[in-house]
């Protein structure tokens, strides 16, 4: 293991890793259900959707491990799980299959740029004041997310647009249990404690299943059902038609494109591990392991599977190589068989490690130079954005489109790299598409 992951001259241990890898799998065990309460809305059984997602995202996060060597999770994306239901089927009437081959398309593409080199170019194209506020935003993005998932925050009343967010129900015993569990949280981190978001969530668990607010599962295994596996179809192209196919597969593309580079980015700052230009060594290995992931998403029925922005707790409970993604990978396999277990963490457990994740990330706003408007102003837009809106790529989107605007207008268009340009272009596009 030591020469394979290099675990000790990455400054960590075997053990350091181990709780890193499992927090990194708490705070995305959701997902197992998640997904399957979205994909229900393409016609899909959740119970066999739980299996696919925990099958695509056990092997690709072990891939990531082992491939890139970084504590990288990998899973279905939620928001590309949610358009597969809402859009390529609610909207657009393909079957559940055909919506599945929109997926493994977009896969195929990714991948094939990644072979290319054509997404790592356009990575290093983008100004490291967009970079800094991309990992910013995630931050934010992932605060909001737990904010909203203790019940602290919840969506404004009234009729009018405005407040967007409002305080929650404080008298909740889920928000009680979520502010128990935050204040913990933040006051071992404080204090320097190894695992301190594994502690605070298993804590968390523990007194929601005391005061009954968490439940003993009834059983403790589950028997996997592989039934959607392979089930594709390729069908959306006669549907659609070949312009309407390729628009599918664009919009979804460009999606799982930025999300990525923003995760990954994101997480580089996080565990310190990207360079003086702010560029994520063997950064070509994590798309290229994200991007067949992608593809295999489709493939399993599961929907695009991307690196997640969670990865980050196991980060900051100490994780720093792709030891901790092996150990996280083994739990989503583990899952098929044992759901039932996985289930009993409470939502209120894992946001409070998100919003302290969050907390962490958002750091990286130091960094930026805010006396430099044309630099400093997208990078907020992008930052502000990404939670707002509840997508990282929307959050990019803009602040690539306002850093070509602003910089053209204070006469600097020059200084903008001819790639960001097209991005722009594209994303301009995207956004009018809807």
């Amino acid at each position: 293991m030591e020469r394979w992951f290099k675990v000790h001259a990455a400054g960590s241990t075997v053990a350091t890793e181990v709780v890193g890898g499992t927090t990194t799998f708490m705070t995305m065990a959701y997902i197992l259900f998640v997904n399957g309460a979205i994909l229900a809305g393409a016609g899909l059984a959740p119970e066999q959707v739980l299996t696919v997602t925990a099958l695509v995202a056990g092997v690709m996060t072990i891939a990531m491990g082992v491939v890139a060597n970084y504590p990288f999770a990998i899973a279905p994306g939620m928001g590309i799980n949610a358009a597969v239901a809402g859009t390529l089927v609610a909207t657009q009437h393909l079957t559940a299959a055909e919506a599945m081959g929109v997926i493994v398309a977009e896969g195929v593409v990714i991948t094939l740029l990644v072979a290319v080199g054509v997404r790592e170019t356009v990575l290093d194209a983008i100004p490291a004041s967009l970079k800094r506020a991309i990992g910013a935003g995630i931050g934010l993005f992932l605060a909001v997310i737990g904010l909203a998932e203790g019940g602290l925050v919840a969506r404004g009343p009234g009729p009018g647009p405005l407040p967007v967010l409002g305080l929650g129900n404080l008298h909740a015993p889920s928000t009680i249990l979520f502010v128990i569990g935050l204040g913990l949280a933040l006051g071992l981190v404080a204090r320097r404690v190894r695992g301190a978001l594994l502690i605070a969530i298993a804590a968390t668990t523990a007194l929601a299943l005391a005061l009954g607010e968490a439940h003993p599962p009834a059983r403790a295994l589950a028997t996997p059902d592989f039934t959607l596996v392979g089930k594709v179809s390729f069908g959306f192209v006669d549907k659609l038609g070949a312009l309407g196919a390729a628009l599918a597969v664009f919009s979804v593309m460009l999606s799982d494109f930025f999300d990525t580079i923003g995760t990954a980015l994101g997480l580089g700052a996080e565990g310190k591990f990207l360079d003086q230009a702010g560029r994520l060594p063997r950064m070509r290995r994590v798309l290229a392991v994200d991007s067949v992931a992608a593809a295999v998403g489709g493939l399993v029925s599961a929907s695009s599977a991307t690196t997640y922005i969670e990865s980050s707790a196991g980060i900051a409970a100490g994780a720093r190589t792709g030891l901790a993604s092996v150990v996280t990978g083994l739990l989503f396999l583990a899952a098929m068989f044992i759901a039932p277990l996985a289930g009993v963490v409470p939502p209120a457990a894992t946001a409070s490690a998100l919003v302290v994740v969050g907390f962490l990330m958002a750091g990286m706003l130091r960094e930026i130079d805010w006396t430099d408007v044309p630099e400093a102003a997208p990078a907020f837009l992008c930052a502000v954005t990404m939670p707002l809106t509840w997508s990282i790529a929307n959050g990019i989107g803009v602040g690539v489109i306002a850093h070509v605007v602003v910089m053209t207008i204070a006469g600097r268009a020059r200084a903008v790299h001819p790639l960001v340009w097209i991005v722009a272009g594209a994303f301009a596009v995207f956004f009018v598409l809807g």
